[in-house]
């Protein structure tokens, strides 16, 4: 028993030993461009700068912007194939209608995590209520890629609710936890690949430290406010990412002393898969030949319709 405890206690002394903050590779500022029917958004990636953060392909913050009546826009029936995407609201409603007969509403503070897979047709547009009465709309959405063995994998949704998603206070600092673990809370929802999704306000002067795997790749977007990032307190500010290297097992985030706003920012950190991406549009494959493939079954109808 005693040898036991002594290298557990070993155990601990090392990791603690082995512990280090994430230096920060870059800062890029995300650019605005439009999408589906022609709403604003400001695109983190890809762009010139960062084509893919393997195994994320794409995010895009949607607002915010305060929409009189009938100004909402949307992004009406489209293809996906090889991928997931993750729609987080902060304000705003919108529905979602697939080819697999799903449809439902994603409220301020819900995820929708959907597993693309093999294909799916899928709209996402404004509710009808919040369309005709207008209204502030602001949110996220993320591409995570799948790995081979699961690109053809049969489509899937999972709705998360505000009120099912962890949420932790502690210190000035608040953390709600969508995919992975923070501050002793654990998500609730099932990824393909091991991801972590976590939204930080910092109160001013706050700090936080988060652990994270070593293999995983880690970004930040600033959402609101100002922060410091990494030992060297990099500055970054509203619509900036900030990318870290992959050289320790935590990253310090810190909300400066002199400024009036909270931070409001999302940590994204996921394993890569180190597999040939091929992208086209809404299909992402490994390959040319199964992007073409993509693209004859869905102008076949093989990945159905929104007939309901």
């Amino acid at each position: 028993m005693k040898q036991n405890t002594t290298n557990n206690q070993n155990l601990v002394k090392n990791e603690t030993s082995n512990a280090k903050n994430r230096s920060v590779l870059q800062v890029t500022t995300a650019k605005t461009t439009l999408e589906g029917e022609g709403f604003v958004v400001h695109r983190a990636f890809p762009n010139h700068s960062l084509r893919e953060f393997d195994p994320f392909l794409l995010l895009d913050e949607m607002g915010p912007i305060d929409l009189s009546e009938g100004e909402a826009k949307g992004a009406p029936d489209h293809p996906h194939r090889g991928f997931e995407t993750v729609t987080y609201m902060i304000d705003g409603v919108f529905e979602h209608k697939d080819s697999q007969g799903h449809s439902g509403k994603i409220r301020a503070g819900d995820v929708q995590w959907m597993t693309a897979g093999s294909g799916v047709i899928h709209s996402e547009m404004p509710e009808k209520e919040f369309s005709q009465k207008g209204g502030t709309l602001h949110g996220f959405q993320l591409w995570v890629n799948l790995p081979k063995k699961d690109k053809m994998m049969k489509p899937r949704y999972q709705d998360l609710p505000a009120d099912k998603i962890p949420i932790v206070q502690n210190d000035g600092v608040k953390v709600k936890v969508i995919a992975g673990e923070s501050m002793g809370k654990q998500a609730v929802i099932e990824t393909r690949t091991p991801i972590m999704y976590l939204h930080f306000t910092l109160q001013p002067g706050a700090k936080v430290t988060q652990t994270i795997p070593q293999n995983y790749n880690a970004f930040a977007y600033v959402v609101n406010g100002k922060g410091l990032f990494g030992d060297e307190q990099k500055p970054a500010h509203k619509e900036q990412v900030i990318l870290f290297e992959q050289d320790g097992n935590k990253i310090a985030i810190k909300a400066p002393n002199d400024t009036e706003s909270p931070l409001d920012v999302l940590l994204i950190a996921g394993v890569p898969l180190g597999e040939p991406v091929a992208r086209y549009g809404p299909f992402v494959m490994n390959t040319e030949e199964e992007i073409r493939q993509a693209v004859l079954d869905y102008n076949s109808g093989k990945m159905g319709k929104i007939d309901f």
